[in-house]
This record gives structure tokens, sequence and C-alpha cells, in this order.
């Protein structure tokens, strides 16, 4: 067994999203049976009551593959009733990326993001 690789859990993929003060990872592990599922990880930086050091707060989503289209499904219509319904006046284009980040992606050579989230 490798060291790496606790409770024969492999990390595969990973996507890492800075917003404010919290940070979003988006995780592709496998398990022992060599079967694959999606992780979502909120962190939240805390600093401790006295003011000494922070400790990081957590929560964990746990996707598997026989759920990834209902999640997408009600993810995405839950954005757009936001979108569409509720705000309909905010220009949501605007929040996108930052110039920073705009930079990073034409120099990595990534696509830039769809509107839509897609799972293909």
């Amino acid at each position: 067994m490798e060291e790496n690789k606790p409770n024969g859990r492999d990390e595969i993929y990973s996507e890492k999203v800075k917003a404010g003060k919290r940070t979003y990872f988006f995780d592709v592990k496998s398990t022992r049976a060599n079967d694959f599922y999606v992780t979502i990880t909120e962190s939240k930086k805390r600093f401790n009551k006295e003011g000494e050091g922070f400790t990081y707060e957590k929560h964990k989503i746990f996707l598997y593959k026989e759920d990834f289209h209902k999640f997408m499904e009600a993810l995405n219509n839950t954005l757009n009733h936001v979108k569409n319904e509720l705000m309909p006046g905010v220009d949501f284009s605007s929040f996108e990326h930052t110039h920073e980040e705009k930079a990073l992606a034409e120099t990595s050579g990534k696509p830039s993001s769809e509107t839509e989230l897609r799972w293909d």
C-alpha cells in the first residue's frame, strides 16, 4: 500500500475555487474497488476567540456517480431560478472573473467557463 493513499482513497483530480473568505474544493477520488466519486468541500478560516492562531471549519458533500445528473439538474434549476426569477436585474457576468483570473486563464490555455454547469 502506498503511503499517500489512506483508506484506499486516491485523489484523482482537484479544482480549487477561492470565494471571499471561503475556499471550495472539488475533488475526484477513487475507492478501493476503482469506483469514482466527487467531494465538494467548503473551507472557512476561523480565528480563535483568544486571538491566537486559527482553524479551518470544513463542510463536505459526497456525490456519487448515480446522483451526478440529478445533482447537476437541481443545481442548474436553482441557480437559474435565482438569476431569472429573483434577481433578473443583476449582471451576473460581472462576477465571473477578476482581471488576474482572466490573465491566468489566458496563459494556462484553459477554456473559459460556460454559464451552465455540465458533467460532459
